[in-house]
């Protein structure tokens, strides 16, 4: 995909967090709580993570968002999900009525919560929980053409990066919804990991076996069909979907931003694949909450060289994971900025 002088600027170095004045600072402060050296394992690494993308020894986490970026996908027209498509706009529905998991999540949580129509195959009557940044009622069908025009895969991009710009907070919490998505997911990760398909496909929204084995193959025949697109952006393109494009403007704008980005599962680590593939540094901005139970997420976790935070066997997507996630981050700041120090409370270190 040729880049326009807009995109290029989106895409424009993104500089490392390393500091290794601050690192030690953090790691010193850590040391000298009262406890043993490392015992609290890794809420430590993640207090030293947070405290690197914030800048800061007492991090705060600030109106964290959660945003669920929703799209449809042509491909799903071939039976790669064990729902059908229209299983898209009702539940952008239900999440708008409060009813999803993520919804409950976020309440009990008191995590700010918007949906992003990326690409849906529906019209949304206006509602303050919705925000519209659509660019196509769902992708096209990847088996026969691209997912995406380079021009509306920009566009997404975009969308994505924009969001950012009028968004709170220092923190944001990644979700998605889109009937067919763990197959753009599993192809991004084929493609772009350089792996085999069938190491990256799994059952999605509850395939059984031979439903899996049929998937696989028409995901092969999508590779094959594509076997030109070897960028990240090319293959972002041939692959879908919208939301995932959406997904790694946004990812890209907040790595720009030092937010801290809160990746949820296999469909939001495969937006982050992408963004780190064009700029490395986004990783550095990133807590990866949760290994799901979809086949290929720890795959994809272990070429990211990222240590997930919970393993509950989740395969909801939505952002559920990190949302559930969200009190260890929290945790691992309080426990930074209020534990005390061997000093401070008088108590004896190791002899």
């Amino acid at each position: 995909m040729q880049t326009s002088p807009a995109l290029s600027s989106l895409l424009s170095a993104i500089p490392s967090l390393a500091d290794a004045e601050l690192a030690e600072r953090l790691q010193q402060k850590l040391d000298q709580k009262t406890k043993p050296l490392g015992a609290l394992g890794q809420l430590e690494a993640l207090a030293l993570r947070l405290g690197l993308i914030l800048h800061s020894t007492s991090p705060t986490l600030l109106d964290p968002q959660i945003l669920v970026y929703a799209a449809d996908h042509g491909l799903a027209a071939h039976g790669v999900s064990a729902y059908p498509s229209d299983v898209t706009w009702q539940m952008v529905n239900n999440f708008l009525a409060g009813g999803a998991a993520i919804n409950v999540l976020a309440r009990q949580h008191d995590l700010a919560l918007q949906v992003v129509d990326c690409g849906v195959r529906h019209d949304f009557e206006q509602h303050l929980g919705l925000i519209d940044k659509k660019v196509a009622y769902g992708s096209a069908d990847s088996l026969s053409q691209a997912a995406m025009s380079a021009a509306q895969c920009e566009q997404a991009l975009h969308n994505g990066a924009q969001l950012l710009e009028d968004l709170p907070g220092n923190a944001l919490i990644l979700g998605e919804m889109g009937i067919g998505n763990t197959s753009a997911a599993s192809l991004l990760m084929a493609r772009l990991c350089d792996l085999p398909i069938g190491d990256c496909t799994g059952a999605g929204t509850g395939l059984n076996p031979s439903a899996i084995s049929r998937k696989t193959q028409i995901l092969a025949q999508v590779l094959e069909k594509h076997a030109h697109a070897q960028t990240p952006l090319d293959a972002l393109a041939a692959f879908g979907g919208l939301e995932i494009a959406t997904m790694v403007g946004s990812i890209l704008q907040a790595a720009r931003e030092n937010r801290v980005i809160v990746v949820d599962g296999f469909i939001t680590s495969s937006a982050v694949l992408v963004a780190a593939q064009l700029q490395s540094s986004v990783l550095e901005r990133c807590v990866f909450t949760h290994c799901s139970g979809e086949r290929g997420h720890a795959l994809l976790l272990e070429h990211l060289q990222a240590a997930p935070l919970l393993h509950l066997g989740l395969r909801l997507g939505e952002g559920s994971g990190a949302a559930l996630a969200w009190p260890l981050l929290q945790s691992a700041c309080a426990l930074l900025k209020e534990m005390a120090s061997f000093d401070s409370a008088g108590v004896a270190t190791k002899s």
